[in-house]
Protein backbone atom coordinates (compact mmCIF):
# COMPACT_ATOMS: atom_id res chain seq x y z
CA UNK A 1 0.00 0.00 0.00
CA UNK A 2 1.08 3.57 -0.61
CA UNK A 3 1.42 6.86 1.26
CA UNK A 4 -0.52 9.95 0.24
CA UNK A 5 -0.30 13.53 1.52
CA UNK A 6 -3.48 15.60 1.27
CA UNK A 7 -3.63 19.37 1.77
CA UNK A 8 -6.87 20.94 2.92
CA UNK A 9 -7.60 17.62 4.61
CA UNK A 10 -10.11 19.16 7.01
CA UNK A 11 -12.15 20.51 4.10
CA UNK A 12 -14.97 18.64 2.40
CA UNK A 13 -13.15 17.26 -0.65
CA UNK A 14 -9.79 16.77 1.07
CA UNK A 15 -11.31 14.82 3.95
CA UNK A 16 -13.33 12.67 1.56
CA UNK A 17 -10.22 11.86 -0.50
CA UNK A 18 -8.27 10.95 2.64
CA UNK A 19 -11.10 8.75 3.86
CA UNK A 20 -11.35 6.86 0.56
CA UNK A 21 -7.59 6.34 0.33
CA UNK A 22 -7.57 5.06 3.90
CA UNK A 23 -10.42 2.69 3.05
CA UNK A 24 -8.23 1.37 0.23
CA UNK A 25 -5.59 0.48 2.81
CA UNK A 26 -3.19 3.36 2.19
CA UNK A 27 -1.34 5.52 4.70
CA UNK A 28 -2.53 9.13 4.64
CA UNK A 29 -0.85 12.31 5.86
CA UNK A 30 -3.42 15.00 6.59
CA UNK A 31 -2.36 18.64 6.44
CA UNK A 32 -4.17 21.81 7.42
CA UNK A 33 -3.84 24.92 9.55
CA UNK A 34 -5.70 23.74 12.64
CA UNK A 35 -4.17 20.96 14.74
CA UNK A 36 -7.49 20.50 16.52
CA UNK A 37 -9.47 20.04 13.30
CA UNK A 38 -6.78 17.76 11.88
CA UNK A 39 -6.94 15.54 14.96
CA UNK A 40 -10.73 15.35 14.74
CA UNK A 41 -10.56 14.43 11.06
CA UNK A 42 -7.88 11.83 11.75
CA UNK A 43 -9.98 10.21 14.47
CA UNK A 44 -13.01 10.07 12.19
CA UNK A 45 -11.03 8.52 9.34
CA UNK A 46 -9.10 6.05 11.48
CA UNK A 47 -12.17 4.69 13.23
CA UNK A 48 -11.40 1.32 14.80
CA UNK A 49 -7.93 1.05 13.23
CA UNK A 50 -6.39 3.15 15.99
CA UNK A 51 -4.81 5.64 13.63
CA UNK A 52 -1.89 3.46 12.54
CA UNK A 53 -2.25 4.61 8.94
CA UNK A 54 -3.23 8.23 9.62
CA UNK A 55 -0.79 11.02 10.40
CA UNK A 56 -1.33 14.76 10.75
CA UNK A 57 0.95 17.65 9.84
CA UNK A 58 0.12 21.30 10.54
CA UNK A 59 0.84 23.45 7.47
CA UNK A 60 -0.21 27.06 6.93
CA UNK A 61 -0.34 27.65 3.20
CA UNK A 62 -1.15 31.34 3.48
CA UNK A 63 2.60 32.08 3.56
CA UNK A 64 4.44 29.72 1.18
CA UNK A 65 7.78 30.87 2.63
CA UNK A 66 6.90 29.11 5.89
CA UNK A 67 6.24 25.72 4.31
CA UNK A 68 9.88 24.65 4.21
CA UNK A 69 10.50 25.31 7.93
CA UNK A 70 7.27 23.49 8.78
CA UNK A 71 8.41 20.45 6.80
CA UNK A 72 11.90 20.61 8.27
CA UNK A 73 11.48 17.88 10.86
CA UNK A 74 8.61 15.96 9.28
CA UNK A 75 10.77 13.07 7.94
CA UNK A 76 8.33 12.19 5.19
CA UNK A 77 8.56 8.80 3.46
CA UNK A 78 8.42 8.32 -0.32
CA UNK A 79 5.05 9.64 -1.47
CA UNK A 80 2.87 7.71 -3.88
CA UNK A 81 0.64 10.74 -4.17
CA UNK A 82 0.21 14.40 -3.30
CA UNK A 83 -3.32 15.80 -3.47
CA UNK A 84 -3.57 19.59 -3.43
CA UNK A 85 -7.07 20.20 -2.08
CA UNK A 86 -6.56 23.38 -0.05
CA UNK A 87 -7.78 26.68 -1.43
CA UNK A 88 -9.28 30.05 -0.69
CA UNK A 89 -11.68 32.41 -2.41
CA UNK A 90 -12.69 36.08 -2.40
CA UNK A 91 -15.20 37.40 -4.88
CA UNK A 92 -15.45 40.91 -6.24
CA UNK A 93 -15.36 42.88 -9.44
CA UNK A 94 -12.07 44.18 -10.78
CA UNK A 95 -13.13 47.59 -9.48
CA UNK A 96 -13.78 46.22 -5.98
CA UNK A 97 -10.81 43.92 -5.48
CA UNK A 98 -7.70 45.29 -3.81
CA UNK A 99 -4.09 44.04 -4.09
CA UNK A 100 -4.46 42.01 -0.90
CA UNK A 101 -7.42 40.12 -2.34
CA UNK A 102 -5.36 39.15 -5.37
CA UNK A 103 -2.25 38.29 -3.39
CA UNK A 104 -4.07 36.15 -0.82
CA UNK A 105 -5.65 33.97 -3.48
CA UNK A 106 -2.55 33.71 -5.64
CA UNK A 107 -0.49 32.69 -2.60
CA UNK A 108 -2.85 30.00 -1.31
CA UNK A 109 -4.18 28.70 -4.62
CA UNK A 110 -1.00 28.81 -6.72
CA UNK A 111 2.25 29.71 -4.97
CA UNK A 112 1.70 27.38 -2.01
CA UNK A 113 0.99 24.29 -4.16
CA UNK A 114 4.06 25.16 -6.25
CA UNK A 115 6.30 25.48 -3.20
CA UNK A 116 4.98 22.35 -1.48
CA UNK A 117 5.39 20.36 -4.67
CA UNK A 118 8.95 21.64 -5.06
CA UNK A 119 9.84 20.60 -1.54
CA UNK A 120 8.23 17.17 -1.90
CA UNK A 121 9.73 16.32 -5.30
CA UNK A 122 12.41 14.04 -3.80
CA UNK A 123 9.73 12.03 -1.96
CA UNK A 124 7.53 11.92 -5.05
CA UNK A 125 10.37 10.92 -7.35
CA UNK A 126 11.37 8.11 -4.99
CA UNK A 127 7.95 6.50 -5.44
CA UNK A 128 7.31 7.68 -9.02
CA UNK A 129 4.33 9.38 -7.46
CA UNK A 130 1.17 11.09 -8.65
CA UNK A 131 0.33 14.77 -8.08
CA UNK A 132 -3.31 15.85 -8.19
CA UNK A 133 -4.28 19.50 -8.31
CA UNK A 134 -7.90 20.04 -7.26
CA UNK A 135 -8.66 22.99 -9.49
CA UNK A 136 -12.09 24.45 -10.29
CA UNK A 137 -14.36 25.16 -13.21
CA UNK A 138 -12.96 28.67 -12.76
CA UNK A 139 -9.62 27.28 -13.91
CA UNK A 140 -11.17 26.82 -17.35
CA UNK A 141 -13.35 29.92 -17.61
CA UNK A 142 -14.12 33.07 -15.67
CA UNK A 143 -17.19 35.18 -15.04
CA UNK A 144 -18.07 38.52 -13.46
CA UNK A 145 -16.74 39.00 -9.90
CA UNK A 146 -14.53 35.89 -10.11
CA UNK A 147 -11.44 37.39 -11.75
CA UNK A 148 -8.90 36.95 -8.93
CA UNK A 149 -10.01 33.44 -8.02
CA UNK A 150 -10.16 32.39 -11.67
CA UNK A 151 -6.71 33.87 -12.32
CA UNK A 152 -5.25 31.83 -9.46
CA UNK A 153 -6.88 28.67 -10.79
CA UNK A 154 -5.79 29.31 -14.38
CA UNK A 155 -2.27 29.68 -12.99
CA UNK A 156 -2.70 26.39 -11.09
CA UNK A 157 -3.53 24.67 -14.35
CA UNK A 158 -0.36 26.11 -15.90
CA UNK A 159 1.63 24.84 -12.93
CA UNK A 160 0.25 21.33 -13.44
CA UNK A 161 0.96 21.37 -17.17
CA UNK A 162 4.54 22.52 -16.67
CA UNK A 163 5.17 20.00 -13.91
CA UNK A 164 3.91 17.20 -16.14
CA UNK A 165 6.36 18.21 -18.87
CA UNK A 166 9.28 18.67 -16.46
CA UNK A 167 8.83 15.46 -14.46
CA UNK A 168 8.07 12.61 -16.89
CA UNK A 169 8.43 9.99 -14.14
CA UNK A 170 5.58 11.58 -12.20
CA UNK A 171 1.93 11.52 -13.13
CA UNK A 172 0.09 14.85 -12.88
CA UNK A 173 -3.67 15.34 -12.93
CA UNK A 174 -5.81 18.47 -12.83
CA UNK A 175 -9.38 18.03 -11.60
CA UNK A 176 -11.92 20.76 -12.36
CA UNK A 177 -14.98 20.26 -10.13
CA UNK A 178 -18.16 22.24 -10.46
CA UNK A 179 -19.94 23.53 -7.39
CA UNK A 180 -19.59 21.11 -4.49
CA UNK A 181 -21.32 21.03 -1.10
CA UNK A 182 -18.71 22.44 1.28
CA UNK A 183 -17.93 25.24 3.69
CA UNK A 184 -16.33 27.14 0.81
CA UNK A 185 -19.58 26.84 -1.13
CA UNK A 186 -21.45 28.19 1.88
CA UNK A 187 -19.12 31.21 1.84
CA UNK A 188 -19.59 31.67 -1.90
CA UNK A 189 -23.36 31.62 -1.60
CA UNK A 190 -23.16 34.22 1.17
CA UNK A 191 -20.96 36.41 -1.01
CA UNK A 192 -23.50 36.01 -3.80
CA UNK A 193 -26.31 36.94 -1.41
CA UNK A 194 -27.98 33.55 -1.80
CA UNK A 195 -29.07 30.78 0.58
CA UNK A 196 -26.89 27.69 0.88
CA UNK A 197 -28.57 24.31 0.38
CA UNK A 198 -26.04 21.44 0.17
CA UNK A 199 -28.55 19.29 -1.71
CA UNK A 200 -28.21 21.65 -4.69
CA UNK A 201 -24.54 20.74 -5.20
CA UNK A 202 -22.33 17.74 -5.84
CA UNK A 203 -21.35 15.63 -2.86
CA UNK A 204 -17.69 15.89 -1.80
CA UNK A 205 -17.61 12.09 -1.87
CA UNK A 206 -18.55 12.20 -5.57
CA UNK A 207 -15.63 14.50 -6.39
CA UNK A 208 -13.33 12.42 -4.18
CA UNK A 209 -14.35 9.29 -6.08
CA UNK A 210 -13.21 10.90 -9.33
CA UNK A 211 -9.89 11.92 -7.76
CA UNK A 212 -9.21 8.53 -6.21
CA UNK A 213 -10.10 6.75 -9.43
CA UNK A 214 -7.49 8.88 -11.21
CA UNK A 215 -4.96 7.83 -8.56
CA UNK A 216 -5.94 4.19 -9.11
CA UNK A 217 -5.19 4.38 -12.84
CA UNK A 218 -2.53 1.78 -13.81
CA UNK A 219 0.97 3.17 -14.33
CA UNK A 220 0.89 2.76 -18.09
CA UNK A 221 -1.52 5.72 -18.37
CA UNK A 222 -2.10 9.17 -16.91
CA UNK A 223 -5.42 10.94 -16.53
CA UNK A 224 -4.33 14.50 -17.22
CA UNK A 225 -7.47 16.63 -16.97
CA UNK A 226 -10.94 15.86 -15.58
CA UNK A 227 -13.99 18.12 -15.50
CA UNK A 228 -16.74 17.10 -13.08
CA UNK A 229 -20.19 18.66 -13.23
CA UNK A 230 -23.44 18.06 -11.40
Amino acid sequence: MGTYLITGATGAIGAAVAEMLHEDGHHVILTGRSAERLDATARRIAGDTGGERVRTLVLDLTDPRQIEPALGEAELPPLDGLVHSAGGIRLGTVEQLRPGDWLDQLLVNTAAPAELTRLLLPSLRAARGHVVFVNSGSGLRSKPAWSAYAASKHALRALADSLRAEEPELRVTSVFPGRTASEMQRQVRALEGEEYDPDEFMSPRTVATVIVNALRTPRDATVTDISVRA
